[in-house]
């Protein structure tokens, strides 16, 4: 479907924003890239990538705003995350949206509302991110990656008080404060990545890794979560689809940690490269209601 392998959309040095292939410099983490081919037209569409060169002064979201649809999200999609919250395995794929005010990109500072400050638990979670390149309703399993732009790595910022404790469970509330779903570097195609269940995918916390999983843990598979989501629902080009995430969450760990202001944070997937955010909690004069 897509002329590029490695999407990513940045701020060169020139001062403008493009979309380019990543051209690799030190191994797959499009993260390190420097400098990008220039794509031509509409990356959902038609389009073709250049022969001219920008050199990246920041990655940015891989898709602007504009073009993203809907941000769907799964929950306890991996067996040994299940366990280790104490939590059987779902017989279907747990479902929750985020709104896309929460995406940011793979460099930006993940901002926390003094709301999200209350109480305990910020936690972290790696996931594969699927972004849908074509219009689709029930697709059977064996199509389902025919579908796909490409794959992104992604952190479902999590709030555990507010996903879980108040309210009877708030699992939209607590994940989807503006910000926190930082992905990319980029959204690399099934030209590189041709099984997505084959992926390593990681967190570092100020270096140190928390998370260190395989995509193969999932309970709900890549097509077998394409196919049930589409039934009866139409997905759209830029839709973008969390995957879930591996053991090693800080709700999850003995005794639990949460993350803290400054804490630098940092989720991975092998053949994509890493998201690289810090935490920042805003001041009581920054979180004024304006009348």
């Amino acid at each position: 479907m897509a002329s590029f392998s490695r999407l990513v959309r940045f701020l060169a040095k020139d001062g403008r924003v493009y979309y380019g292939d990543a051209i690799l410099e030190q191994g797959s983490n499009v993260a390190r890239s420097r400098k990008a081919r220039i794509i031509d037209g509409d990356v959902l569409g038609k389009h073709h990538v250049t022969d001219r060169v920008a050199d990246i002064r920041l990655l940015l979201s891989p898709l602007a705003p504009s073009l993203v649809g809907t941000v769907r999200c799964l929950g306890l999609n991996y067996a040994d995350h299940a366990r280790e919250t104490r939590m059987p395995e779902p017989k279907f794929p747990v479902l929750f949206y985020k709104p896309p005010t929460a995406l940011s990109g793979p460099m930006d500072p993940i901002p926390v509302h003094a709301m999200a400050q209350e109480g305990a638990g910020l936690d972290h979670e790696c996931e594969l991110v699927v972004v849908m390149g074509k219009k689709c309703t029930d697709v059977a399993e064996s199509e389902a990656l025919d579908y796909v732009l490409g794959y992104a790595v992604g952190n479902d910022v999590s709030h555990r008080d507010w996903q879980i404790k108040h309210g009877g469970g708030q699992w939209s509330h607590g994940k989807g404060f503006d910000g926190w779903a930082p992905y990319g570097p980029a959204i690399v195609t099934g030209d590189v990545i041709n099984d997505p269940q084959k992926l390593k995918i990681w967190t570092k916390v100020n270096g140190e890794k928390l998370q260190d999983g395989t995509t193969a843990e999932m309970i709900f598979g890549v097509k077998k979560t394409i196919a049930f989501l589409s039934r009866g629902v139409t997905l759209m080009p830029g839709d973008l689809i969390f995957t879930g995430t591996p053991a090693g969450v800080g709700m999850g760990r003995k005794p639990q940690s949460w993350l803290k202001d400054g804490d630098i944070v940092e989720v991975g997937l092998e053949h994509v490269g890493t998201c690289t955010n810090k935490i920042e909690f805003s001041r009581p004069e920054s979180t004024k209601s304006k009348m």
